[in-house]
C-alpha cells in the first residue's frame, strides 16, 4: 500500500510564515505537522512507501526534510509556483499515479491537519472492508457545513453521496482528507477527471466514486485540528497533547 500526501498547497491564509516555507513542516510540540502523520501511520506497519505530492516552491524543503527519515518517502515536484497556478488535489494524485507508475491500494491524506487520534484505525476499518472508505465527523454548525464537503449515508455506513460546499447542506456529516481506495478504484481516477470530476478538492472524487464504486464511511473517533490561520496555528502548538 502506498500513502499518497498532499502536500503541494500555498497556505496563503498562514502568510507571511508560509510564503516560502510549507505548512506541512511548521512545527507543533516539538515535531512537523507531516511528521506526526507519518510517525503514526508506519506503526501500523502497512505502507511500504510515502508520496509526497509537492510543488515547485517548496520541493527542495520536502526533499530535505525527507533525507532524516527512515520511511521509504518519495517527493514528486508537481511544477506549480503559485496558487493561481496548482493543479488541484485531484490532478496532483493522477500526477503522482502517473509519474510514479504506481498501481496499488491508496492511502491518501492532507499534509497539513494535526489529528488526536491514529489513523490506524481507519487503516483497519478500510481493511475490514475490503472497500474504498472514508471517514466523517458530526457538525452541528450549518456555517461550517457550508465550508466543507457533507457526506450523506445510506445502510450500513455507505456513502451514497458527497457534496462539496452545498448551499442547503441536508446531512451534518462532513468528511476530513483521509481516504482509503483500493487498487481498483484508484484506477478509476482518470476516469472520474474526464467525466468533469471536481479537481480542486480531494473530497470530489469520493462524490464521484460513490457513484462509481462502493464507499464506506467511519465515524472519526477523536478530534482533527485544521491549522487554517495564524490565530489556530499558535492555539495548536500552546494546546497540543499528542496522539493519544
Amino acid at each position: 500500500m502506498k500513502c499518497l500526501i498532499l502536500a503541494a498547497g500555498y497556505a496563503t491564509r498562514l502568510y507571511p510564515i508560509t510564503e516560502n516555507y510549507p505548512k506541512p513542516l511548521l512545527d507543533v510540540a516539538g515535531k512537523t505537522i507531516i511528521d506526526w502523520l507519518i510517525d503514526d501511520i508506519d506503526s501500523a506497519g502497512i505502507i511500504d512507501e510515502y508520496v509526497v505530492i509537492s510543488n515547485n516552491r517548496f520541493y527542495e524543503h520536502f526533499l530535505e526534510w525527507s533525507k532524516a527519515k527512515l520511511q521509504r518517502i518519495t517527493v514528486v515536484n508537481d511544477g506549480t509556483n503559485s496558487n493561481d497556478t496548482r493543479l488541484g488535489a485531484v490532478c496532483d494524485i493522477d500526477f503522482a499515479i502517473d509519474s510514479l507508475g504506481i498501481d496499488d491500494d491508496l492511502l491518501i491524506i492532507a499534509g497539513d491537519n494535526v489529528l488526536d487520534f491514529s489513523l490506524v484505525t481507519f487503516l483497519n476499518y478500510a481493511i475490514e472492508k475490503g472497500s474504498s472508505c472514508i471517514m466523517r465527523y458530526f457538525e452541528p454548525l450549518e456555517k461550517k457545513l457550508s465550508k466543507s464537503g457533507v457526506v450523506y449515508l445510506g445502510s450500513d455506513d455507505r456513502v451514497v453521496d458527497m457534496q462539496e460546499k452545498p448551499d442547503n447542506p441536508k446531512s451534518n456529516w462532513c468528511a476530513p482528507p483521509f481516504y482509503y481506495y483500493t487498487k481498483n478504484d484508484s484506477r478509476k481516477i482518470k476516469q472520474a477527471i474526464k467525466d468533469g470530476c471536481g479537481t480542486d478538492a480531494p473530497g470530489s472524487l469520493v462524490s464521484w466514486l460513490c457513484k462509481n464504486s462502493t464507499v464506506y464511511a467511519m465515524e472519526m473517533p477523536g478530534k482533527r485540528y485544521d491549522i487554517g490561520t495564524l490565530e489556530s496555528y499558535k492555539e495548536i502548538k500552546e494546546n497540543y497533547r499528542g496522539i493519544k
